[in-house]
């Protein structure tokens, strides 16, 4: 049966196309997340500046905290600012056998201003320049405290040659400094690069009698194993993490450590909901072909063929065509994650040093999870008609195959159930953003439960639609609409993917939209400033606050950072992967930028060791006024604090809020991000803006900026990640509608006898091609209807969650744009082939 199959293929180019571009398309989409989730995991970084490094000492970047509400198991997550690490540790490794020496690092913002505008630059000390190696191309090494040297690729950038005198912005301050030498470097390094002397370094680095991390080079001929023992046994007194290979160059690019987790997350979704819809692709177009073959393989079996024989056929020339179609795909898969990885870079959800991998691991998957796809739908597509007597195969292929049986119904009620389980949990359990992780699995759990429904929601739907689509089309209309309702098997296999493009496209996107909107707002609502002063290298001095407050037209200036950290006592599960947002603002001059009101206590008393809590975190952890609580700050600290007030905030958007002199020293930069200015009453908003401008460039490095522009700065972010969705989702689209084109050419193909029968019958070609275009609009239709329930059972409940509203936010054009282009891919794939078929004679196609 073997040989067989394989010279059954010549014969069926339509089918076995069909089949080979779902297998195919299929079997990429499931590679490329997998090589997505397999980047995520590895999350290999080599190192580039400090590349010369055996091993690299940092402060642990995670906290351990329950996973769960139970508090019995843990995970680690990721702090939101670097650890720095004592300086007496240096010491204390280089005086370890198997050290050759040991580099304390300074890592710290800065940013060359020029006449052109800001280059932005990592300052580091210029011991640590033998590190990467850097050469000195031109000049010598900064001595002096007013010296510095510029990586050559910074210097012709900003067009300074060694000698001149630059000014540059770091620590908060700016101060001119004469270039000494430009380095070069022995390899490429993506980050700027500014070399002060040490002692200044060490100045101009926060906090005081740290050092950003430890690296070490080994001594010619030592054990790397054994020397990182003896580091980790040296420093078991502090919580460090010690590292080598690629895992260094998670130090050059600490966000790696942060966006891991993300990266992971988005591939296991995307790709388990690829996985669903390849096993609806695949099967569908499986299933489809196999129906068409019923009297092929009634007529075997008349003339001797046993059940076991046909299965053997069928599932070998299923397996020939998923051996191909994976062939094609060992390629493409790759050639498609790596598109999807450089989409996610360009949208900052991954650092650009992070390198793409794509094993063999996620090519097995993906082809193993295709070809058992391929030989379930096959096996259960034929099952009845390998089964059954000759004399009943032959009498039911003329008819329409049974569909209904107890283990379908049960399945669809299951999936069904799962979907209004889902539904409800975003609804009554969810809050905020975080509905989201439930919202969009109910779109396949209705999907599919409709999928295994739709031979008879079809038949149902058809009886309700063909009055008025009959009155409308006429006679070729109502044979349409008789011709449908008798074959509403065979209309569900292509109503199927219509469904399951409309319910994918409509729900993720509407999902995506009303997340950007919601979050868009909410950053309009808690923004009260009306103007902002930034720092061009590594936060603001806290001295400008009171220069700024004598401006003209300024009602009140405060300083302001943002991080994020977690609640260590009580002990309660974090609040997504990355902690609590926490604030720090000034209580004396700030309160009119937070649009924050305490609904017990007062925001007036958030001095010193203090916290303001939002009336649900405080009820989750059954605090109140008074009392204290222990938090675990972004850069590992640990702080008691008192709770002073507390305030409403909108789900899902909770914040802390401390005193920003207790949050701004344990960020990265050690000093405040922001100063938020109000307008005093009178003073319009533009003009303050341009005095405040006038003011910052009297002070080089401090930058001043409206509302408006922050909202933009804000609404442009959000809708660069967002595209890194919207590319992921067009991609499963993309292989839905495929998928559609695939059914509905497939089955076009296999009703030219029915076509012929009718010209013998004295219908014309036109009444034919006006039927054919009633079924497409019928087909539309009810597809349509369908997908739109299964999107329903995800927006809908998210929307009622997110925003209080039955109706998802975004434009109305979305759903007409997947509607009209579904109703579009549906005629050309319907009448294309039909005309098509018409052109050859009746008698000719009943022959063939």
């Amino acid at each position: 049966m073997w040989g067989l199959a394989l010279r059954t293929l010549r014969f069926r180019a339509g089918g076995f196309v069909a089949t080979f571009i779902a297998l195919c398309f299929g079997a990429t989409v499931v590679m490329a997340c997998g090589g997505l989730l397999e980047t995520g995991v590895r999350n290999n970084a080599p190192p580039q500046r400090l590349a010369q490094a055996s091993l690299l000492v940092i402060g642990d970047p995670t906290f351990t905290g329950p996973r769960d509400g139970s508090g019995d198991r843990e995970r680690d997550f990721a702090l939101a600012e670097r650890t720095p690490l004592p300086v007496g540790l240096v010491a204390r490794v280089r005086a370890l056998e198997g050290v050759r020496a040991a580099v304390g690092e300074q890592t710290f913002e800065t940013a060359l201003i020029g006449p052109a505008g800001n280059h932005g630059a990592q300052g580091h000390a210029w011991d640590s320049a033998a590190l990467t190696p850097y050469l000195l191309a031109q000049g010598t090494a900064p001595v002096g405290a007013d010296e510095v040297v510029l990586d050559s690729t910074l210097a012709r950038r900003a067009g300074v040659a060694v000698g001149d005198r630059v000014e540059i912005a770091a620590h908060g301050g700016a101060s001119a400094y004469r270039v000494s030498g430009i380095a070069r470097a022995a390899r490429t390094v993506s980050q700027a690069g500014v070399f002060f002397a040490a002692a200044q370094a060490d100045r101009l680095a926060t906090p005081a009698c740290t050092v950003a991390d430890i690296a070490i080079v080994a001594a010619p001929g030592s054990d790397l194993g054994a020397l990182r023992k003896r580091v980790a046994g040296a420093l078991h007194d502090h919580h460090v993490r010690i590292l080598a290979g690629d895992d260094r160059g998670a130090v050059e690019h600490p966000e790696i450590l942060a966006n891991k987790s993300d990266l992971i997350s988005l591939a296991g979704v995307f790709g388990g909901l690829a996985v669903s819809v390849a096993v609806f692709v695949v099967a569908g177009t499986i299933g489809l072909s196999v129906q068409q073959r019923r009297r092929e393989f009634a007529l075997m079996r008349a003339i001797g063929a046993t059940p076991r024989q046909l299965r053997r056929m069928l599932l070998g020339e299923t397996f020939l065509v998923t051996v191909l179609a994976a062939g094609v795909a060992w390629f493409t898969g790759p050639a498609a994650g790596r598109v999807l990885f450089h989409r996610l870079v360009a949208s900052d959800m991954v650092a650009e040093t992070v390198e793409f991998e794509q094993g063999w691991i996620p090519a097995v998957a993906a082809a193993g999870a295709v070809l058992l796809t391929a030989l379930l739908g096959g096996f259960v597509g034929a099952r009845r008609a390998v089964t059954a007597k000759p004399t009943e195969a032959l009498a039911e292929s003329a008819f329409q195959p049974r569909w209904f049986n107890w283990f379908r119904l049960a399945f669809a009620l299951l999936a069904l159930a799962g979907a209004t389980a889902l539904s409800l949990v975003t609804v009554y359990v969810l809050e905020g953003p975080v509905a989201a992780s439930t919202a969009g699995p109910a779109v396949i759990c209705a999907a599919i439960g409709l999928a295994l429904l739709a031979p008879g929601l079809t038949k149902l739907l058809t009886r309700m639609l063909s009055g008025p689509l009959g009155a409308l089309t006429g006679e070729s209309g109502r044979i349409a609409m008789l011709g449908s309702r008798v074959t509403s098997v065979r209309t569900a296999a292509v109503v199927t993917p219509i469904m399951l493009a409309v319910a994918i496209s409509t729900g993720e996107l509407y999902l995506q939209t009303t997340t950007t909107t919601h979050a868009e707002r909410v950053y309009t609502e808690t923004l009260r400033a009306d103007a902002v002063l930034t720092g061009a290298g590594g936060g603001l001095d806290p001295a400008l606050v009171d220069r700024v407050r004598t401006i003209p037209g300024v009602a009140s200036a405060s300083t302001y950072t943002a991080s994020a950290g977690f609640i260590e006592q009580p002990r309660t599960a974090p609040d997504g992967r990355h902690g609590l947002r926490l604030q720090g603002i000034d209580a004396e001059f700030g309160l009119a930028t937070t649009g924050v009101s305490a609904t017990s206590g007062s925001l007036t008393e958030l001095r010193g060791n203090t916290v303001a809590l939002p009336e649900s975190l405080a009820r989750s952890i059954h605090r109140g006024l008074g009392d204290t609580i222990r938090l675990r700050l972004g850069d590992g600290s640990s702080a008691d604090v008192r709770v002073v007030a507390l305030f409403e905030s909108r789900p899902g958007y909770d914040s802390l809020l401390l005193p920003v002199s207790l949050l701004a020293p344990h960020t990265t930069d050690g000093l405040p991000a922001q100063i938020l200015i109000r307008a005093a009453q009178g003073t319009d908003a533009d003009r303050l803006v341009a005095s405040l401008g006038a003011w910052a460039e009297e002070h080089p490095g401090v930058r001043a900026a409206s509302r408006d522009a922050l909202l933009e700065t804000h609404a442009e972010e959000s809708k660069t990640q967002a595209w890194a969705n919207y590319l992921i989702i067009g991609m499963l689209t993309l292989y839905t509608a495929l998928s559609l084109v695939n059914s509905l050419i497939l089955a076009t193909h296999n009703r030219r006898r029915e076509f012929a029968l009718q010209r013998l019958n004295g219908a014309t070609r036109a009444q034919i091609m006006h039927m054919s275009a009633v079924e497409a609009a019928l087909t539309t239709l009810i597809g349509v209807i369908l997908g739109t329930v299964a999107a329903a059972a995800a927006v809908v409940p998210f929307s009622l969650s997110l925003t209080d509203s039955w109706l998802p936010t975004g434009p109305i054009g979305i759903y007409a744009a997947v509607v009209g282009t579904a109703a579009a891919l549906t005629f050309a794939a319907t009448l294309l082939p039909t005309w098509r078929a018409l052109r050859t004679g009746p008698v000719a196609m009943v022959q063939g």
